[in-house]
């Protein structure tokens, strides 16, 4: 066999072990994008099931109120426990004095 003839036997066998493994990963690339296509439409009716939407903007701005109301919540729960701990304060000034007193 010439130079040429391994030369080119040489690239043939280099370029089916590139075709086989641009195969492979065809194959790989097109389970990738169908279990992500079904997770996304597990997605989509799941958020559809809870939220009534599956509209990306919509989740987005539902997410958004329902962090403005955890943050009120908050607040409001913060307000209550200092009104709790300022009636103990003064439970505890009428029943010892103030600290001053002492």
């Amino acid at each position: 066999m010439s130079n040429t003839d391994q030369a080119l036997q040489q690239e043939l066998n280099r370029l089916k072990t590139e075709h086989q493994r641009l195969r492979e990963e065809k194959v790989r690339t097109e389970q990738d994008v169908a279990n992500l296509t079904r997770q996304l439409e597990e997605l989509q009716a799941r958020a559809e099931q809870e939220y009534n939407t599956s509209d990306p903007t919509e989740l987005q701005k539902l997410l958004d109120e329902k962090r403005a109301e955890n943050e009120a919540m908050v607040g409001e729960y913060r307000a209550h426990l200092e009104s709790i701990h300022k009636g103990l304060q003064a439970v505890e000034i009428q029943v010892h004095g103030s600290k001053e007193d002492r």
